[in-house]
Formats: C-alpha cells, sequence, structure tokens
C-alpha cells in the first residue's frame, strides 16, 4: 500500500478545514495557510480548445443574448399574456397545482356543455345537410 504524499494530505487537511468533521482540530491559521492565492490563466498549450471556433461562438452568444431585444417567443404575446405569465410565476407550486386543476376542470364542463349542445342540434336536424346540396 502506498503511502499519501504530503500534497495529498495537505487537500484532505484542505478539505476538512471548513467542514468541522474533524472535531474542531484544525484551527483557522492552518485552513489560512493551506489557502493558495494563485491564478490560473487559460493556456493553450495546457487545454487546448477541443473544437475550434467554440469559445468565438460561445462570447458571441452570450453578448447577443444580453442585448435589449426580447426573445422570439415573447415577439407575439400582448401585455395582458405578459400580466398572466407574472401572475403564474408568482405562485406556489401548490397555488400552481390548484389553478392548473381549476382550468381542467372548466375544460371538462365545456365539454359537457359542448356535448349537450351538439345533441341538441342533432335532435333539431341543425347540423343535417340539404338534401339538394351534395
Amino acid at each position: 500500500m502506498t503511502s499519501p504524499t504530503g500534497r495529498q494530505i495537505k487537500i484532505k487537511m484542505a478539505a476538512n478545514c471548513g467542514s468541522g468533521s474533524a472535531g474542531g482540530a484544525y484551527q483557522s491559521t492552518d485552513c489560512d495557510r493551506l489557502l493558495s492565492l494563485e491564478k490560473l490563466r487559460a493556456s493553450p498549450e495546457l487545454w487546448p480548445e477541443q473544437i475550434p471556433g467554440v469559445a468565438d461562438f460561445a462570447t458571441n452568444r452570450t453578448s447577443a443574448s444580453n442585448s435589449n431585444s426580447p426573445p422570439k417567443w415573447m415577439a407575439d404575446l400582448e401585455k395582458d399574456d405578459i400580466n398572466l405569465l407574472q401572475e403564474f410565476g408568482s405562485l406556489t407550486a401548490s397555488q400552481l397545482m390548484e389553478k392548473v386543476r381549476g382550468l381542467q376542470n372548466l375544460a371538462y364542463q365545456l365539454g359537457l356543455e359542448e356535448s349537450h349542445e351538439m345533441t341538441r342540434g342533432k335532435f333539431l336536424n341543425i347540423l343535417s345537410r340539404p338534401k339538394g346540396r351534395i
């Protein structure tokens, strides 16, 4: 069995510093001593770009998304639609589920009414085709 190196021990100590899992054995000075202020920079030799051009595309994509123009899906929305979306967004999960149940009940009631009216139209021969037009 190999013994851990000094670097591995320091990493383990650093991982235990903030967690308090060692029963408070590590003092804040131990943690401060392990803190590294080293700045890593993107090195093309160490971390080459896997697909050429992806970094440029990502930069252009994020700058385009930060523009003030609304997204495509919001272009056709009216003020009432936006207010309704904001109202739904402010509801809790249980309130939203209650709203969905209410909409399902309303849709069911409308279906029953439509069925009733279609049956009524059938009995009154409103929907039958005239015999002369075929």
